[in-house]
């Protein structure tokens, strides 16, 4: 017999004797590479959990505990708030270049489509929808709760951002504290153009 013959009938013998032992049990996955790669070892959030006495997973934190990274807010969303805001808060940030760069940034990003990149209050959105009442942050534009927009203090402006204020919504989720108070900066450089 050819030796080639015998490689190909005992490769033959092999296929037909895996192909038999493979269909054999129908309930039988066969063998799983890596399965831990994508069986979750935690618990869901809604999932049954025997470890706890209510038997849920997810359980209510702790009192008095805040997550990692959360900065608590204590000026409430009414006019006192603002006010009190306004007479307390005070910008934690040195004022230097990269701070106003990138606090440019960040106005430019989310607050110029209204105000505009002067803050003039006639940004693209205001010319394209066509609708008043965006504030100038210099001149004599007046604010909605009175005062000049140029003379707002830094704790108004971080509040309104913080909270939004007429048609301008809150912008607390999109920049964090830090972010904020750079584009409260740079609000300030431009309260000051006449």
């Amino acid at each position: 017999m050819n030796k080639n013959n015998i490689v190909y009938a005992a490769f033959f013998v092999l296929a037909v004797s895996v192909s038999f032992t493979a269909c054999r049990n129908k309930q039988s996955t066969g063998l799983e590479y890596a399965r831990n790669m994508y069986d979750p070892i935690a618990y869901n959030p809604d999932q049954a959990n025997k470890n706890f006495a209510n038997g849920q997973t997810a359980q209510t934190p702790p009192p008095n505990t805040d997550p990692i990274g959360f900065v608590k807010y204590e000026y409430a969303n009414t006019k006192e708030g603002y006010e009190a805001a306004g007479a307390n808060l005070v910008n934690p940030l040195p004022l230097t270049k990269e701070n106003l760069t990138s606090g440019k940034h960040y106005f430019t990003v989310f607050c110029a489509p209204c105000h505009g990149d002067a803050g003039d209050g006639k940004g693209h959105l205001v010319q394209i929808e066509k609708f008043t009442g965006v504030p100038a942050y210099h001149g004599d534009a007046a604010s909605s709760r009175g005062g000049l927009m140029k003379d707002l203090s830094a704790g108004k402006i971080y509040h309104t951002i913080m909270y939004g204020l007429n048609n301008m919504g809150s912008h607390a989720s999109q920049l964090s504290p830090e972010e904020r108070w750079k584009v409260v900066m740079y609000v300030q450089q431009l309260q000051k153009i006449q």
